[in-house]
């Protein structure tokens, strides 16, 4: 669990790297520099750690580019104390940057091996997201709600209707939508029943899985 000074030094050339692609939000940029990415991934890809792409971590799945966790994270306008649902944990990392933006984190993973090792993994780098859970993304998580944002970190085909009726009015919630190339899309909740939809270009993700546990 070594975070060195190249490390901190090549998280700082990813800040700058973001910054130049257009990420504006201050405590994402912090986020994203002060947490050690690379012990998300094997060791095999430490080289790779700190450039803007996206990398296979266990269960076929990945874990997602600096650039577009920013941007989701930026589109979401976390304050501290929110209550933010996370669908697809994966290797942790997009749950790390909630917890380091001050959110109270709810967040589903329906891979086991995954849900298993991060679980473990989170705490050992001091972040303690409310819930981690073993489930279907697609139902959100009606106990807890509402919620003042959620965010989805796979490609859904469709909008899941639990998800958008899970958030509070005046939150948000960011999901790439599409099959193969998806359109990252933010709903933001206007009131019980109106919602305001805005499009931010295509981004590729892994598919969110239905009833796959």
């Amino acid at each position: 669990m070594k975070d060195s000074f190249k490390h901190q030094g090549l998280r700082q050339q990813l800040v700058n790297v973001l910054k130049n692609k257009g990420i504006k939000d201050v405590a994402v940029l912090k986020a994203i520099g002060k947490i050690p990415r690379h012990l998300f991934m094997d060791s095999s890809f430490l080289d790779h750690a700190y450039q803007d792409k996206a990398f296979p971590i266990a269960a076929d799945q990945t874990i997602s580019q600096p650039y577009t966790v920013a941007f989701q994270s930026e589109l979401l306008q976390i304050k501290p104390g929110d209550k933010i649902l996370e669908i697809g944990t994966g290797s942790g990392y997009q749950t790390a940057v909630l917890c380091e933006l001050g959110a109270k984190v709810w967040s589903i993973e329906r891979q086991n091996e995954l849900f298993k090792r991060t679980s473990k993994f989170l705490p050992k780098l001091g972040y303690r997201p409310k819930k981690l859970i073993f489930g279907d993304g697609y139902i959100g998580l009606k106990d807890e709600a509402p919620f003042d944002g959620i965010i989805v970190t796979a490609g859904a085909p469709f909008v899941p209707k639990p998800l958008l009726s899970q958030l509070k009015v005046g939150g948000r919630l960011v999901i790439p939508v599409g099959d193969d190339i998806q359109v990252m899309t933010m709903y933001h909740r206007k009131g019980p029943k109106e919602f305001e939809q805005e499009e931010f270009g295509e981004f590729r993700f892994v598919p969110l899985l239905e009833d796959k546990n």
